[in-house]
């Protein structure tokens, strides 16, 4: 009988120490969530991979910290690292570390994927440049939004892991109503609202049109009432203030107050509530 022994040419199992913070918890299993926890590897495998390996997508991360220094995505894991991880700082003054975004996107254009045609709408309704398609493919909503600096809007998880990824959002609700307030209070538009300018149905910005313009164009009832107009440049559809105007402001009304009342989140690097 022979006694079992390790084998020496074994790869060596290192363990790093990994610590998310805020809303990247939601990628985590209850049990990693909001506690430091040890992740054992082989090798030196790159932190972006070993985050990929984790389940939380590069996209929505914007701060990285190996024992308290920032380093990017390239860092390869030596051991015993205590790693904390950061999502994006839209509303706070990180200095001079290293972010691991170039920059935000304070335009605020989007993407949207095929499973949130509602919110990109309701978007559109808000005034914000909302790109969507009920046909695009994985590899055209990551391309465009590198084209045209867009950040892109998604329920699925697996569009954020893309490498060329760099500005990327998992929505978390699936009510339509929470999800405007969710993508408002992430990338802090509070104040870019501009109910009424761009076009739900094509994304276009609307230019007003002279009454006289729109005769025979709307409904005998809604020309005699009203007297502003704004025409769709793209596909023609005109727009006024109706019934169905007024019902819209009553809820960008509450969601104002909705967002008024939530206030703004702060975001601690120093390891602070979350």
């Amino acid at each position: 009988m022979s006694l079992s022994r390790e084998d020496p040419h074994a790869a060596l199992v290192r363990t790093s120490f990994f610590r998310f913070y805020e809303e990247l918890n939601d990628f985590l299993p209850l049990a990693r969530r909001r506690v430091s926890f040890a992740y054992g590897f082989k090798g030196r495998p790159s932190i972006k991979n070993t985050l990929a390996a984790l389940g939380v997508p590069h996209a929505e991360i914007d701060l990285l910290l190996v024992d308290g220094r920032s380093v990017d995505f390239n860092y390869r894991l030596q051991g015993q690292e205590h790693v904390s991880v950061y999502p994006m700082f839209e509303c706070f003054d990180i200095g001079a570390i290293t972010r691991l975004k170039h920059r935000p996107l304070r335009d605020s254009k989007f993407i949207v994927d095929v499973n949130l045609g509602k919110l990109a709408t309701q978007l559109r309704l808000l005034g914000f440049d909302s790109l969507y398609r009920s046909d695009f493919a994985d590899r055209e909503i990551v391309a465009l939004s590198l084209a045209e600096q867009r950040i892109i809007l998604t329920r699925d998880k697996g569009i954020l892991h893309y490498n060329s990824v760099s500005h990327g959002y998992w929505v978390r609700s699936t009510d339509v109503r929470v999800q405007i307030q969710e993508v408002i209070e992430r990338f802090q538009l509070e104040h870019k609202l501009a109910p009424f300018s761009r076009c739900p149905l094509c994304n276009t910005v609307l230019q007003a049109i002279d009454k006289a313009e729109v005769r025979g164009r709307v409904p005998p009832g809604a020309f005699g009432c009203y007297e502003a107009y704004k025409e769709c440049p793209r596909c023609r559809k005109i727009y006024w203030q109706g019934s169905h105007y007024r019902q819209i402001c009553r809820r960008i009304a509450a969601l104002r107050a909705s967002l008024h009342s939530a206030g703004a989140r702060p975001q601690d690097v120093n390891g602070g509530k979350d």
